[in-house]
């Protein structure tokens, strides 16, 4: 419950002054860091440390409350590189098939064309109403405590904060938190008895701050597991498998590899995200779920090697992600999306597409990631996957690279906004163009486009007429892209 001074604080507040939900983005988007501070951070060659989690639990005291009183939310947390959002949608939907948990939250990053998406109740996000109502009673709380003239906790730690005040609020009988970055240091890890952790396939992602190897990064997601709850993984590379193994040995706790299920193996069970790199994630989900539901003294009635219960049959079955693996038609357009953004991903992206691929059909490639770094790398993940599982050289008619800007007249969607990228940079399309310079060597014979907004992205795609678009590296696109063709 939240302390009585602090309830009785915002009640009087939001008496007197009635914010919006706009109001709330507003707000929330002046924590963002802008370009010239991450790259101050980036060029100081600082990462992530070990005054990360205390300071988290300051901005938490600041908050009123404590991490202990996270405890009763019987919390899932779980890290990874690949994986690890839909993993938590599926946990979601598999714990709403059981009777006794009748609330569960769901915390998620990042959001695709709202904010509110990020925090959900019962697959649902929430209201704009109760996102305005949770994102200011904290604001006010930390302004109370420390002045308004302090600087208030960064944009991802701001909303972890609000999450959790909102599932505390709600009365949730569990909460699935995904990890943002890393795992030892990242906002979650406040967490301290979590019922359930778990770390998805790692790859090599975020490396200013977890790192260059993946035993670095396998260290950084191993931090999730604490001794409270069995650490859980989905098969890895060996190295980066023992250095999680001895993650957990120091937490005094048993550590298991999740195979994938043989219901899901052979085909039993028809996931709501149909992918066959998911089969990997809804097992982990599934074992995940088990343990938590031990955890909570309810029988799940799951055994690893008999078929799996209805309750998580068809939570697998009925899960639903967008952005992941989405297939949309709009007339004589199938848009493809998958916010694939890292080489290993971006190879498993190419592989679902190319079981996808209609002959007679035009195809389209609409592509952004605003980073500068490696674009011949990202582009050779792509294009090989694509030619190993299509054997054909032409991969695309057509590619389009944009920037994150949504619309030609109206900029960002407020949601959407970012302003961690170079405007330089973004206002010369000079990724954009890196990219698409990166492709016509990979695929000569595709025309390329370096454009300025998903709009137009969006405008050259419908204009080939009966075609197929597949539109990926990064989820900031994806929801761009979806804000555009639903309007």
């Amino acid at each position: 419950m939240l302390p009585a001074r602090l309830l009785t604080r915002n009640i009087r507040t939001m008496a007197t002054t009635t914010r919006t939900y706009e109001d709330a983005i507003r707000s929330l988007n002046s924590l963002q860091s802008n370009f010239a501070i991450l790259s101050a951070i980036r060029a100081s060659g600082a990462t992530m440390n070990a005054q990360a989690i205390p300071e988290m639990r300051s901005w938490v005291a600041a908050s009123g409350h404590s991490p202990s009183d996270f405890d009763t939310l019987n919390l899932l947390h779980i890290a990874g590189t690949k994986g690890k959002g839909s993993t938590a949608a599926f946990c979601s939907s598999i714990l709403s098939q059981y009777p006794t948990q009748r609330k569960i939250g769901l915390y998620t990053s990042p959001h695709l064309r709202a904010v509110r998406e990020r925090i959900q109740i019962n697959n649902k996000p929430l209201s704009e109403e109760l996102f305005a109502k949770y994102f200011f009673e904290v604001w006010d709380a930390i302004e109370e405590s420390v002045g308004k003239e302090v600087v208030k906790p960064v944009y991802f730690r701001f909303l972890t904060l609000t999450a959790l005040h909102a599932f505390l609020r709600e009365g949730v009988d569990a909460a699935v938190i995904e990890v943002g970055v890393g795992g030892e240091y990242d906002s979650t890890n406040v967490i301290e008895k979590p019922t359930a952790t778990g770390v998805t396939s790692l790859g090599i992602d975020h490396v200013g701050v977890l790192g260059n190897t993946i035993e670095e990064i396998a260290w950084h997601k191993g931090g999730v597991y604490k001794p409270s709850a069995v650490a859980l993984s989905v098969e890895q590379l060996e190295t980066a498998q023992e250095v999680l193994r001895k993650r957990a040995e120091e937490n005094g706790v048993e550590f298991r590899v999740v195979p994938v299920h043989k219901d899901i193996i052979e085909g039993r069970v028809k996931l709501g995200l149909e992918a066959e790199f998911q089969r990997g994630n809804a097992s982990l989900a599934a074992e995940l779920v088990h343990e938590h539901l031990k955890k909570v003294g309810v029988e799940s009635g799951y055994n690893a090697d008999k078929p799996l219960p209805q309750e998580m049959v068809k939570g697998l079955e009925s899960v639903v992600w967008p952005g992941r693996c989405q297939v949309l038609k709009q007339g004589d357009v199938e848009w493809n999306i998958d916010g694939a953004h890292t080489m290993e991903s971006l190879e498993a992206c190419g592989k679902w597409f190319s079981g996808r691929i209609a002959e007679g059909k035009k195809r389209v490639l609409i592509f952004n990631q605003q980073k500068r770094d490696a674009p011949e790398k990202l582009m050779g993940a792509l294009a090989d996957s694509l030619k190993k599982y299509t054997g054909k050289d032409k991969l695309f008619d057509t590619a389009v690279f944009c920037t994150n800007i949504t619309f030609k007249e109206a900029g960002y969607k407020p949601d959407l906004l970012s302003v961690g990228s170079d405007t330089a940079a973004v206002q010369a399309l000079t990724v954009q163009k890196a990219l698409a310079t990166a492709w016509s060597e990979v695929d000569p014979s595709t025309q390329t486009h370096a454009v300025a907004t998903i709009e137009e992205a969006v405008e050259i795609a419908k204009s080939e007429g009966d075609v197929q678009v597949l539109v990926t590296g990064s989820l900031h696109l994806v929801g761009g892209l979806l804000e555009v063709i639903d309007n």
